[in-house]
């Protein structure tokens, strides 16, 4: 069997193989959410009403749904891209029509984008404006909601592509060892937007107004002297004009970041409640997850672009994938895209190692804040966060190992209570 149809084979496999074992664990979380909906797990039921339990149910169930669309229309438009031969013809009629050369790579990669995004239009339009908007989570204007698209546009361009020639340039130029140049671009352009993000992005899309309440500053700022952590600012984001979801993160690093409660968040929880989700938060930078994690990026980017570069020489990686490459010109950006169009459909099968993973930083970032707060304190904002966020408390277990990136609500507050002896709310 010819090389590249081998490859056509095992892509199809792995595409289906993915597809159907997300088919399969989406029935089963379906399945066991409406299983349990008619009454509250005899853990939550002095905290839960019947009412916000069955709407967390509903909005799962209508989100899995959705996802089943979404995730079959995914798989239409990847093979579309790949073996059905549309990333060969946009190429193809970009060479007709500027002929070869850098720009036309780079308007081979903003043209698979732009195509992409009206693709993927109706999707996003309805979970903003139907499906988040019957369970009240949207608070977006259809205005507002283009704004944010068309800056993200302008955004995208002005980011992506000086590093698209870069990277594209360095393929080229650099030799055999052309992908460590460009992970040390890839990590460098990173580390540049993780510090500029704070002051200079994360405004062009809300506001952020220095925290006003003085008895919670006080708190806060207590609290982070206790751990050692050193920030910027305490800001509040008005994130209640796009959604009623609630959060609080860190931002930037080094003297740069900053500490950000949603005014949603604010709202709905109180002083110790708050101060134990930052201490949440500040857990996470006590273990050096962040650093972990960002440290894990960078060496799963430097394996990617090291098999891309090994990968970008074998005729069987184009053809196999539709895609006839070009013996008088370059195929980086075809290389490129390819990659990121193939890649995820072998990697999906990872999934489960690292959610895992974050689950267990998870565990640890809540055994830190039991140790900085009332544990009780941590419960109830837990719980609050579940309630109103419409999470479910009756995931699939499976389906949890699989995908969950955050322990389900029973597995965290039992494992509180072991740390800290902490009652339901």
């Amino acid at each position: 069997m010819p090389a590249s149809l081998l490859f056509s084979v095992l892509f199809v496999a792995a595409l289906l193989a993915g597809l159907g074992l997300r088919f399969w664990l989406l029935s089963r979380q379906v399945r066991h959410v409406a299983r349990h909906r008619h009454a509250v797990p005899e853990a939550f039921a002095q905290t839960i009403t019947l009412a916000a339990h069955q709407k967390a149910a509903d909005y799962t169930l209508a989100k899995a749904r959705f996802s089943l669309l979404e995730m079959s229309w995914g798989a239409a438009l990847l093979l579309g891209w790949t073996l059905l031969g549309g990333l060969d013809m946009v190429n193809r009629l970009l060479l007709q029509a500027m002929g070869p050369g850098l720009l036309q790579q780079l308007a081979l990669l903003a043209a698979f984008a732009l195509i992409a995004s009206l693709l993927e239009l109706p999707f996003s339009l309805w979970q903003t404006f139907r499906l988040e908007q019957r369970f009240g989570f949207n608070k977006m204007s259809p205005r507002l909601w283009l704004t944010d698209a068309l800056k993200s546009m302008a955004l995208g361009a002005a980011l992506g592509l000086p590093l698209a020639a870069a990277i594209l340039w360095l393929m080229a130029q650099a030799g055999s060892l052309w992908w460590l140049w460009a992970w040390f671009t890839l990590v460098g352009w990173l580390l540049l937007v993780q510090f500029i993000y704070p002051a200079w992005i994360a405004p062009l899309f809300n506001r952020f107004e220095p925290l006003q309440d003085k008895t919670l500053e006080a708190h806060v700022t207590a609290l982070m002297q206790r751990c050692g952590f050193a920030a910027k600012g305490l800001f509040v984001m008005d994130g209640s004009r796009r959604s009623a979801h609630a959060n609080a993160y860190f931002t930037g690093f080094g003297r740069n970041k900053r500490v950000v409660f949603f005014d949603t968040l604010l709202r709905q929880l109180s002083t110790g409640e708050v101060e134990a989700v930052l201490a949440h938060e500040l857990g996470h930078f006590k273990h050096r997850h962040i650093v972990k994690r960002l440290a894990l990026s960078f060496a799963l980017s430097l394996a990617g672009l090291a098999l891309l570069g090994w990968l970008s020489g074998q005729s069987w990686f184009y053809t196999g994938l539709g895609v006839q490459p070009s013996l008088s010109s370059g195929n980086e950006a075809l290389a490129l895209m390819l990659f990121m169009l193939a890649m995820p459909v072998f990697t999906f099968f990872l999934s489960p190692l690292l959610a895992q993973g974050s689950r267990r930083d998870e565990f640890e970032a809540d055994a830190y804040a039991v140790a900085q707060t009332r544990g009780q304190d941590l419960a109830s904002a837990l719980l609050k966060l579940y309630e109103d966020n419409a999470s479910t408390l009756t995931p699939d277990p499976v389906y949890v190992r699989f995908y969950y990136s955050h322990p389900p609500a029973s597995e965290r507050l039992a494992r509180m209570r072991q740390h800290a002896a902490v009652q339901p709310a």
